[in-house]
């Protein structure tokens, strides 16, 4: 399994033991400038060796700390689509963007914004990160752009999605674009190291309590779906996020919204542990 990270001191891979960083010797800062740059990871991943460190003593960074595009999706999963009662007729994906600042690391803290503190929510995600840049491409060649997996939050106001704030309307972007409402990591998985990327089990624990169980086989809009789908939209830069939308199982339906102090944890297997606790 090569699961590589961006750190305050460089790219490293994450070893097997899952308690060890090996530090590679590459002339880059974190994985979103090596894929930018042109740099692939298998090439990576297959580089020397310049140190060792645990990862207790090592600061990580979101793996792709400012892509120049996060794509999201919604209404992805069937029982997410009748837990919010959700009646639209679209075939095609529900898609928004997020603002590349809102973008945090596994670890740091999820901050309330002062104009809308109270009715933050949790969304655990499969993110795909991009390899290649992707034009017009087809289902069939869609992996052949995909450098990757990780683990998104996408934290929502759900105050402000649904225009319930007093003098503003309903805006799905401003409210998933706050600053720290975009949990990424805690590595990236590389694509030929994930078995069925299909079909991948996700959970979310929000202060130790399952919330959300599900796998990737249930998205109504697989993977290479969604590369194909927005590679018309708008090109695809490498480095560029799709985060691939959430099951059931969010806080908003049942009243649970994120408190200080609160803590989700978000796994996915063969990826790892998004861990945030909010400020």
């Amino acid at each position: 399994m090569t699961r590589l990270v961006s750190t305050v001191k460089g790219i490293g891979r994450l070893e097997d033991d899952g308690e060890t960083i090996a530090f590679l010797d590459v002339d880059t800062t974190d994985l979103g400038t090596a894929l930018q740059g042109g740099i692939g990871l298998g090439a990576l991943a297959k580089a020397a060796v310049r140190d060792r460190m645990p990862t207790t003593q090592v600061q990580l960074l979101a793996p792709v700390p400012r892509p120049s595009k996060i794509w999201a999706v919604g209404y992805a999963y069937a029982d997410h689509r009748t837990e919010v009662a959700y009646n639209g007729v679209a075939q095609e994906p529900v898609v928004f963007l997020k603002a590349p600042s809102s973008v945090i690391a596994t670890g740091e803290r999820i901050r309330f914004p002062k104009a809308a503190p109270d009715a933050v929510d949790y969304e655990g995600e499969l993110a795909v990160v991009i390899g290649r840049r992707a034009t017009d491409v087809s289902e069939a060649e869609a992996y052949a752009f995909v450098a990757g997996f990780t683990i998104v939050n996408d934290v929502s106001a759900r105050d402000v999605q649904k225009g319930r704030i007093p003098g503003r309307a309903a805006d799905v972007t401003a409210a998933k674009s706050f600053d720290t409402f975009t949990p990424m990591g805690p590595a990236l998985v590389t694509l030929d190291e994930v078995t069925d990327p299909d079909d991948l089990r996700l959970r979310t624990w929000v202060d130790g309590e399952l919330r959300q169980d599900a796998r990737t086989s249930q998205l109504i809009h697989p993977v290479p779906a969604l590369v194909s789908y927005l590679s018309r939209q708008t090109t695809l830069e490498p480095g560029d996020v799709i985060s691939t939308g959430t099951p059931a199982g969010v806080g908003h339906k049942q009243g649970l919204f994120l408190r200080s102090g609160t803590e989700v944890r978000i796994e996915i297997e063969g990826i790892g542990a998004l861990v945030n606790i909010c400020a």
